[in-house]
């Protein structure tokens, strides 16, 4: 990192709408956030009503027009946030870092960090599951962000002339709050959604933010599908202020966000399925049948290209060596013969050298060679003091520092509709079609670009076992593990359910790199893909013990009275257990798949 890691954890904050970390008076949500001058009127209280079948009259848009230009602006913002900006810009490294790649990208099996963080003050991370709320409480500063530069939008009373934008501006809020929802297992939903500015904070089950963003998401595709039937003027209209702020669909159309709406629906059936089967398979179906991402041209996605950044991701693991590869994702690619290990990740940079007597050493440029997570590390960011650094970093050439970050990949998509069909739900097309097609379309690279990945894809598509593989660290040999990935690529109609379900997680895993938080929703409410255990699990909280994988994240707010004030008076209850790393989240149940 280029700051400390305190200074840059209490800015993330203070630009997020929490108090400094050093300033414990201040209320914890009273910034306003964005980069516009904002309307000093706080609106509240109307999010979920979209009286989207009104009469709107053309002087009656125009006035909305002018009163609500700098809320979307705002709207801009939020889709920044959503994937690591901040005030207004861009996705960037530090904060990329503090919302993904320090915690989650961890947990999910994709990375590990090669080092302590002891440069950074009170940024210390032992190892991977050690828990440091300046970290933990990242993604929740994003969401805040979020909250912050769409929730006047979305309660203000002019936004009625215009039901379409609040449907999108409701659609990107409660996509950040399904995201953190998920981490954290209860969030202050409600409050947050009606733009309550200050503590105390109502803290709400899970199952009822579920419900509740169904139903929004309802909402929003009746709202864009009645957008067919508006006047051409009200439609040109609307076009214009999507094609000024729209960010992340690629074709700027409501008929893009409805797809949206609706692959995100169709997301959220999926995490139900083990604890609410029956409603899990109408919203899925629903979901289907009204119209989900279907092409590359639908994704929603911010491209690089075309918004002038470097994917965050490349920086950091590059300029600062704060990332490296997950010695699991390794032996996961080495066993299917992935093509991401010939162009997608560095050999090590240095020579690995047995740090017991020096018998066993690895040159320079050797392999690709993760590191297991849960080592505890070093200090130091640079080889010559920490040999852990020397471990395979991302690539930072040819196409890969121009890959999208992702909102909705069709692939994703496409292995949802695979999953669904396992259990019999009628996803319009068969388990394989669906398989084949999602990596068909996993590239990490951008599209815009052409692609490595489709030279492999043929040979890839057509390993029936894995390569017998088995990782070595030379660097301390007591690392070593034989691979756990026991399923091949092809698909095989004669496989039992479970097998053909893990092979359809794994391949969404592999294809969803590097957006860490659906990865890790699979892994904790599947078991898929099959990856090491974590070394040194007592390193977190104290709730876990060897074999176990973390559950979720600590609610947030923890450092000051009134932010413990709200955990205890309604955030446990909303949890439905104790607030700890093996605390599962509310769709995350013991037991069989099927």
């Amino acid at each position: 990192m280029k700051k400390t890691v305190l200074t840059a954890f209490c800015a993330l904050f203070a630009m997020a709408g929490l108090h400094s970390c050093l300033d414990f008076d201040m209320p914890t949500d009273s910034f306003t956030g964005g980069d516009v001058d904002l309307d000093p009127i706080v609106y509240r209280g109307k999010a979920d009503s979209i009286d989207y079948r009104r009469e709107i009259t053309s002087e009656g848009f125009a006035e909305a027009q002018s009163q609500l230009s700098q809320y979307f602006g705002q709207m801009q913002t939020v889709q920044y946030c959503l994937r690591g900006g901040k005030e207004g810009q861009m996705p960037g490294a530090h904060q990329y870092q503090y919302v993904y790649n320090i915690i989650v990208d961890n947990y999910a099996g994709y990375l590990v960090v090669p080092h302590n963080f002891s440069h950074g003050g009170d940024g210390l991370l032992t190892s991977t599951y050690a828990y440091n709320q300046g970290y933990c409480d990242g993604p929740y500063g994003a969401f805040l962000m979020v909250k912050n530069n769409i929730a006047n939008m979305i309660n203000h009373p002019m936004i009625d002339s215009i039901p379409e934008m609040k449907a999108i501006g409701l659609l990107l809020f409660d996509y950040s709050a399904q995201e953190m929802v998920d981490l954290y297992g209860s969030i202050p939903y409600v409050d947050h959604k009606a733009n309550k500015e200050a503590n105390p904070f109502t803290f709400n089950k899970m199952a009822d933010i579920y419900a509740s963003i169904v139903d929004n998401l309802d909402t929003i595709n009746a709202c864009l599908k009645h957008f067919d039937q508006r006047p051409d003027w009200y439609k040109s209209g609307v076009q214009g202020i999507l094609m000024q702020y729209d960010k992340v669909s690629q074709d700027k159309s409501i008929a893009s966000w409805r797809r949206l709406a609706n692959s995100l629906k169709l997301r959220m059936a999926m995490h139900t399925v083990k604890v609410q089967p029956n409603k899990a398979k109408q919203w899925a179906e629903e979901a289907i049948q009204e119209g989900v991402i279907e092409t590359t041209d639908q994704e929603f996605l911010l491209d690089p290209m075309m918004e002038g950044f470097t994917n965050p991701l490349f920086e950091i693991a590059n300029s600062w060596n704060d990332t490296r590869l997950n010695a699991s994702f390794e032996s996961l690619l080495a066993s299917l013969q992935h093509p991401y290990l010939e162009y997608l990740f560095e050999k090590n940079s240095s020579q690995i050298v047995n740090s017991a007597d020096g018998s066993d050493i690895l040159p320079a440029n050797s392999r690709v060679i993760g590191l297991r997570a849960g080592v505890r590390m070093d200090p130091g960011q640079s080889v010559d003091v920490n040999p852990r650094v020397a471990y395979s970093s991302i690539k930072n050439s040819g196409e890969i520092p121009m890959a999208p970050l992702y909102l909705m990949k069709l692939s994703e998509v496409q292995f949802l509709r695979a999953e669904g069909c396992l259990h019999g739900w009628a996803m319009n097309g068969s388990a394989q079609q669906f398989y084949e097609d999602g990596i068909r379309n996993a590239q990490v690279e951008n599209r815009k670009m052409g692609s490595t990945y489709q030279n492999y894809l043929d040979a890839y598509m057509a390993v029936e076992t894995p390569v017998a593989y088995k990782y070595e660290d030379q660097m301390d040999h007591r690392n070593d593990i034989e691979s756990v990935t026991k399923i091949g690529v092809k698909w095989n109609e004669g496989d039992p359910l479970e097998v053909k379900l893990e092979k359809i997680i794994t391949q969404k895993y592999i294809a969803g790199f590097p957006y860490s938080y659906e990865a890790w929703n699979d892994l904790r409410r599947t078991g898929y893909p099959k990856l090491f255990p974590v070394l040194n699990v007592e390193d977190g909280d104290g709730s876990l013990a060897e074999g176990d994988l973390v559950r979720r994240i600590l609610l947030p707010g923890r450092d000051t009275s009134v932010g413990m004030s709200d955990i205890t008076t309604s955030g446990i209850e909303a949890l439905g257990g104790s607030d700890t790393q093996n605390t599962r989240v509310w769709w995350d149940v013991e037991g069989s798949n099927f």
